[in-house]
């Protein structure tokens, strides 16, 4: 895909966003577009940043480490994939934010390395709404327990939750996942836990955030929107 097709989606991304967002009389600006960048190449990333995007996911800390390396100093990097603990340290002190904590042993491990390097780390709680049994994430009914116990940790701010629908071809069928996640965050937000906010949900694909969108998202993950089908 060309650096001017990548421009042109961004453009139509937006205004799909806008019309969606709209729709749900919301603002466009309670929505964030975090760019998914796992395969794409920098110069096509750079594309999407010279169109002012500054907020990218990747699945993968390996390729997180080496694309920053290789970009500007002022991308936000979002890790929207499964962590493992013992990857952690890599990413610690920069990392912005970790959409994917879903694990009491992850958070102890970003617990421990951000008060190494005395950063307290924005997180999101990845609940698995469906039941996959190939996703990662929480169980509904587990949320709020983990959450209580994760806000006694130094380093972590528990910033939201987030979730990966189940692939469909029409996307109203994963409305009710989206719905779901929406009344968690309430129930969170009831308990009143110190130091936890719902300030993001984070869901919301390709083929599918126009329903996140009018669900209440406030992060949208788009990768094939953007750069077109995975290598």
């Amino acid at each position: 895909m060309t650096e001017e097709e990548i421009r042109r989606n961004i453009e139509e991304v937006k205004k799909r966003i806008e019309a969606a967002a709209r729709r749900a009389g919301r603002s466009a600006a309670e929505v964030q577009l975090v760019a998914v960048t796992k395969t794409v190449p920098p110069e096509k990333i750079m594309a999407a940043y010279q169109m002012g995007l500054r907020d990218f996911g990747e699945n993968r800390v390996q390729e997180m480490v080496k694309k920053r390396g290789e970009l500007p100093v002022d991308i936000r990097w979002h890790m929207i994939g499964h962590l493992q603990t013992n990857k952690v340290k890599y990413i610690i002190d920069w990392v912005y934010m970790i959409h994917s904590l879903d694990r009491p042993s992850l958070a102890v491990e970003i617990s421990k390395r951000a008060k190494a390097v005395g950063r307290t780390v924005p997180c999101l709680v990845e609940v698995n709404v469906a039941g996959e049994e190939s996703k990662f994430g929480l169980a509904p009914e587990e949320v709020v327990d983990f959450i209580r116990e994760v806000a006694q940790m130094p380093g972590i701010a528990v910033k939201g939750l987030m979730t990966v629908a189940p692939y469909t071809e029409n996307p109203e069928e994963v409305r009710p996942v989206f719905r779901r996640l929406r009344e968690i965050a309430a129930q969170v937000e009831a308990e009143q836990i110190p130091g936890v906010e719902m300030r993001y949900l984070s869901m919301g694909m390709s083929g599918d955030f126009e329903v996140a969108i009018e669900e209440g998202a406030h992060m949208v993950r788009l990768g094939t929107a953007l750069f077109g089908a995975r290598q």
